[in-house]
C-alpha cells in the first residue's frame, strides 16, 4: 500500500509532466509564430493617411493596469492619433489633452442593471446617473449630455446587455471586442488560448490575432437591431493592459477615411476631441484589424451616404486595395447577395446588409485562417419607391 509521501510524489510528477507538456506545446506555437508574415495587404506608398485611434480603453482610474501616460506612450508606439478612455463609472474624467503626441479623449463605461454602456462625445457633464442603476437612466444621461451611447460587449457571456427597450434606442454596438475574444479563448484553452499565448512569446501581435475568432451571435443580434434604424458598428479594444496596450493597439483600431476627417487634428485638445468624436459617431468610420494591413483604397459604394440607405434591387460595389490574389474576400450578411465577381452585392429585400472584408491571415500552425479585416457599419435596405 502506497504511503502519503508516495502519493504526493506521484501527484507532483503528474503536475510537472502536464506543465512540461503545456510548455512544449506553447513552444511549438512560439516557433510557428516566427514564420507569421504581417501585413497581409501591403501598404500603398501614395495613399493619404487615415486618422487612427483606439476606442474603449481602461486605465488606473478604474481597472486598467496603466496610467493615462502609459496608454499614450503605447498608442504612440502603435502609430495611433487618439485614444478614447472609458474608465468604469468615471463620471468626472479629465478633460481632453494631448500627451506624447496622442490625443486622450474622455469617455466612460457605465455599469447598469442590464449591462454596460460606453459613451463618448459628451458636451456637458453626466447628470442624474448612478452606477448599477436602471439602463434607461444611463442612456438618458448620455443623451442629455450630448454624447453617443454604445452597447458594450452586448452578447458577452459575463456582461451581456439584457434590456430590449434601451437596446432599440442605443445607436452604437460593439460588433467585435478584443476583450470578448480573450474571454472566449478562456473557454477553449487548448484550441485557442494556448496557441495565442505560445505565439505571443515570439510575436505578440500574432498572438492577439489568433484570438480573433468571431462567433455568429453578435452579428445576428446586431442585424436584428439595425433593421429599424441606422446603427454604428464599432470594434472595441476594451483594453486593460493585458495583453499589453501596444499589442492590442497594433492589432486593431478605428480609422477615419480622409474624406470624413482629413487631418491633421487641431492642436487645441478640446477642438480635436470634438473632431474625433463626431467622426467616431459617423457610420463612415471604419473598424480595421490593422495587423492585416492598412485600408488605403477601400470603399463601399452605391448607397446614400447621408442616410446610409439604399433601395431593394440596388447593387453595392466594394472597391478593394491592391492585394495578392486570393488573399481577400467579401463576406455578406443580411439582405444582400454577393455577385459572381466577388465585389458586387445585390440588395435582395428590405432590412439591413452587413458587408465585411476578410483576409487570409497567418494561422495557428504554418497554414492560414480567414479573419475579419475591414468592418464598416451596415447599410439599411429600404423598399423601392412605387413606380421605380
Amino acid at each position: 500500500m502506497k504511503s502519503a509521501k508516495q502519493f504526493f510524489a506521484l501527484g507532483l510528477r503528474v503536475v510537472l509532466g502536464v506543465l512540461l507538456l503545456l510548455l512544449g506545446i506553447a513552444g511549438f506555437f512560439a516557433f510557428a509564430a516566427g514564420f507569421a508574415d504581417y501585413p497581409v495587404v501591403p501598404p500603398s506608398p501614395t495613399a493619404k493617411a487615415w486618422i487612427r485611434g483606439a476606442y474603449h480603453v481602461h486605465t488606473t482610474r478604474s481597472d486598467g493596469n496603466g496610467s493615462p501616460a502609459k496608454v499614450a506612450a503605447a498608442a504612440k508606439a502603435a502609430g495611433l492619433d487618439f485614444v478614447v478612455l472609458t474608465d468604469h463609472n468615471d463620471l468626472a474624467p479629465p478633460a481632453a489633452t494631448w500627451m506624447d503626441g496622442v490625443l486622450l479623449i474622455p469617455g466612460v463605461e457605465l455599469s447598469t442593471q442590464s449591462g454596460h454602456l460606453t459613451a463618448f462625445g459628451m458636451q456637458r457633464p453626466l447628470r442624474d446617473v448612478k452606477p448599477w442603476g436602471p439602463p434607461e437612466q444611463a442612456l438618458a444621461a448620455v443623451e442629455a449630455a450630448g454624447g453617443t451611447a454604445v452597447l458594450a460587449h452586448p452578447v458577452q457571456k459575463k456582461n451581456p446587455w439584457r434590456d430590449e427597450a434601451t437596446a432599440q434606442r442605443v445607436p452604437g454596438f460593439e460588433l467585435y471586442s478584443a476583450d470578448t475574444f480573450f474571454r472566449q479563448a478562456l473557454r477553449s484553452p487548448f484550441s485557442r488560448l494556448l496557441p495565442g499565448v505560445g505565439a505571443s512569446l515570439m510575436n505578440p501581435v500574432h498572438g492577439v490575432m489568433l484570438l480573433v475568432a468571431p462567433e455568429p451571435e453578435p452579428t445576428a443580434r446586431f442585424l436584428g437591431l439595425s433593421r429599424e434604424q441606422p446603427r454604428l458598428a464599432l470594434c472595441a479594444h476594451d483594453a486593460h493592459g493585458l495583453p499589453a496596450y501596444e499589442t492590442v493597439f497594433s492589432a486593431l483600431d478605428v480609422e477615419f477615411p480622409p474624406e470624413l476627417l482629413p487631418g491633421p487634428l487641431s492642436r487645441d485638445a478640446r477642438e480635436a476631441a470634438k473632431q474625433v468624436t463626431q467622426a467616431l459617431a459617423s457610420p463612415q468610420s471604419l473598424c480595421v484589424f490593422r495587423a492585416l494591413g492598412a485600408p488605403d483604397g477601400f470603399a463601399l459604394e452605391g448607397y446614400d451616404a447621408r442616410t446610409r440607405e439604399a433601395p431593394v434591387g440596388t447593387t453595392l460595389t466594394v472597391r478593394l486595395p491592391d492585394h495578392v490574389p486570393e488573399t481577400l474576400e467579401v463576406r455578406v450578411w443580411g439582405e444582400g447577395r454577393l455577385g459572381p465577381d466577388g465585389r458586387s452585392i445585390e440588395l435582395t429585400g428590405p432590412g439591413v446588409v452587413q458587408v465585411e472584408i476578410w483576409a487570409r491571415a497567418p494561422g495557428r500552425f504554418f497554414g492560414h485562417e480567414w479573419r475579419p479585416w475591414l468592418v464598416p457599419s451596415p447599410v439599411r435596405v429600404v423598399p423601392r419607391a412605387p413606380g421605380i
